[in-house]
């Protein structure tokens, strides 16, 4: 138990850092065009989710959790969607209509 323990905090550590790497590496600049990959990374919540909840590592407890994960982490990635088309329209040239 202790170690399966210890393997789930090692590997929640490493996913902290490497996250903290990968999005502190992203220029201001190209952040809004990027935004879209980088929500699409936190799918990987949801795919995680989606085990506990369906393994129900934890009991009903981990149920739950997962369940929840899966709510909050669907949510931000389609928010994430919505934030980054919504910028990139930004950057699109405005097309008039020429009456004819």
């Amino acid at each position: 138990m202790t170690e399966h323990l210890l393997m789930q905090i090692t590997i929640f550590v490493l996913a902290v850092f490497v996250g903290f790497e990968v999005i502190s590496k992203v220029p201001s600049m190209l952040h809004t065009p990027l935004m879209s990959a980088t929500n699409a990374i936190h799918g990987i919540v949801v795919v995680g989710a989606m085990l506990i909840a369906g393994a129900a590592i934890g009991g009903i407890a981990g149920q739950a959790i997962g369940v929840a994960a899966m709510i909050l982490g669907s949510i931000n990635v389609v928010g994430g969607f919505a934030v980054t088309e919504r910028m990139l329209e930004m950057f699109k040239g405005r097309t008039e209509k020429r009456p004819r």
